[in-house]
């Protein structure tokens, strides 16, 4: 299935999911399940709009990353155009985010706005082919579409969230009985969310390091790459709060000490990652 396909059945899934709950809640709180469905109809085409047009700048300000030029920094925009070059996809965007914690990300909706940003710590820690590796995968992400995938992905699991705290707060503060049935798939609808959301993301990191050995021509380099970012990305965690975004980062940035169920993990084991950087490097050694 090709990345557009995916993003639009993400966006056709959200409306027919809100328009389910709508539906429902309507029916247990307004009288009405009409007057639900449209409500929650209305926000989905809300949410998605704010997603595709939004997110990206979002994003971007929340880390306080910065638009640079090539004279800004010379190696990163030049490493970033070979990439593109070579992945025949427009020149992106190039930022750096102010922060000492090595890691990098894209973002962006399609090749047109799509943004390429890099951590000044990652600048300091990785070589030159190394670097060159990460910027791969992450225009592998732009070419795959995935930043917007993750957004709506994203959104759809904050908006799950927000509509089961609602109906929490109708429960405890109204007097209507709410069938128990009904109460379970609220409290398990934000942890399905969450799931679905993650085991998405743990794709895309996949086909991202895959897309991005095959542009790098060298599988060695970004595997080596992920293996300094991760041990430095556990010893030095970024400090934002905007930790909704860790899916969009090449590794986790707020991968503390503490372990993670693998079911909620927004990246796939790094071991496996490498793993399978290092077998593609023995497959194009007998290319």
């Amino acid at each position: 299935m090709g990345a557009l396909a995916k993003t639009t059945g993400l966006f056709a899934f959200m409306f027919i999911f809100f328009i389910a709950i709508g539906w429902l809640i309507g029916g247990f709180f307004m009288d009405s399940w009409i007057t639900g469905a449209l409500i929650f109809l209305v926000i989905a085409g809300v949410m998605n709009l704010v997603s595709y047009f939004y997110s990206h700048k979002i994003i971007l300000r929340s880390h306080r990353a910065k638009m640079i030029e090539e004279e800004d920094n010379p190696r990163l925009f030049k490493i970033v155009k070979e990439v593109a070059r070579e992945a025949d996809i427009k020149m992106p965007t190039v930022a750096i985010v102010p922060s000492s914690t090595p890691n990098a990300f894209a973002t962006g909706r399609n090749e047109d706005n799509a943004v390429v940003a890099a951590t000044e710590g990652i600048l300091d820690t990785l070589n030159d082919e190394e670097l060159k590796g990460v910027m791969a995968h992450e225009i592998g992400h732009i070419k795959g579409r995935d930043m917007l995938i993750m957004s709506v992905a994203a959104t759809l699991a904050g908006a799950v969230t927000f509509m089961a705290r609602m109906v929490f707060f109708q429960m405890f503060f109204g007097r209507r009985r709410v069938n128990p049935i009904f109460l379970l798939t609220m409290i398990l609808a934000p942890i399905g969310a969450i799931i679905i959301k993650m085991a998405i993301s743990r794709r895309r990191e996949f086909e991202a390091d895959k897309k991005g050995a095959e542009i790098s021509k060298n599988p060695n380099a970004l595997a080596d790459a992920l293996e300094k970012l991760n041990a430095q990305n556990k010893q030095n965690p970024m400090k934002s709060k905007n930790t909704t975004s860790a899916s969009l980062f090449i590794v986790n940035p707020f991968n503390r000490k503490s372990a993670f169920v693998k079911l909620f993990s927004s990246h796939p084991p790094m071991d496996e990652r490498v793993e399978r950087l290092r077998k593609m490097a023995t497959e194009f050694s007998y290319m």
